[in-house]
């Protein structure tokens, strides 16, 4: 999934988008909200993590009503604050403002990681942290894949790769949809990175059961798509 960490605190910035990095996600940074208002006006986001005291025009309230506005490129993504504001009548305002969820720091990464592993399944189908389609099974909590109960040794990114298809079987997925969502503004668009990443996972999945059908297939021109063979 992509993400958008957006926090005037630079060590406390850098230091989320890179524990997110390892959990397979694709991250942007922004250090304040006019920076994070010219991401998201270009960029489709899947959840913006987002402080609320922050220097300069927007602060983090007015960067979440900017996005519930519609001022946010394709579909609306969550939104998780991250404040150092506690009181009642301060998460209220966040909550009202439009946030989906409200973190109050300091707090521990691994709490943070649920809370954002929480809010991404909200809009996938399949629900829940275990992901299953076929004989594909994904734990997005422990971050482990398996296809017929053999083990899937996985990188982050073709995990998260796996976790796109997963939740959208039978559907066809260009290779812009996955660079928009599973790599960061880092990737270069001109590259075979999703071509590269696809077929490697292809490999494992075939390897797993070598005696079935890939669960991965390419449509010419289109993309790819997982075969829902629930």
């Amino acid at each position: 999934m992509r993400l958008l960490v957006v926090d005037d605190e630079v060590d406390l910035a850098d230091a989320v988008a890179t524990g997110l990095r390892r959990e397979g996600h694709a991250v942007d940074v922004a250090y304040d909200g006019d920076a994070a208002l010219d991401l998201l006006a270009v960029d489709e986001y899947d959840l913006v993590l987002l402080d609320v005291a922050m220097p300069g025009d927007h602060d983090g309230l007015a960067v979440c009503r900017a996005i519930r506005d519609g001022d946010a490129a394709g579909p609306m993504p969550r939104v998780l604050m991250l404040t150092a504001r506690d009181t009642v009548d301060d998460r209220v305002t966040g909550l009202d403002a439009g946030a989906d969820d409200y973190l109050v720091k300091p707090f521990a990464f691994r709490e943070l990681n649920a809370r954002v592993r929480t809010l991404l399944r909200r809009d996938a189908a399949p629900t829940g942290a275990v992901v299953e389609v076929g004989d594909l099974r994904l734990d997005t909590a422990r971050q482990e894949a398996t296809r017929s109960g053999v083990a899937l040794d996985l990188t982050p990114k073709e995990l998260s790769v796996l976790h796109w298809f997963l939740t959208r079987p039978g559907v066809v997925v260009s290779q812009e949809e996955l660079l928009t969502h599973v790599w960061d503004a880092n990737a270069d668009p001109f590259t075979s990175t999703v071509r590269v990443t696809v077929g490697t996972l292809r490999r494992k999945l075939e390897a797993a059961r070598p005696d079935a059908e890939g669960p991965l297939e390419t449509l010419v021109g289109q993309g790819y798509r997982l075969r829902d063979d629930r």
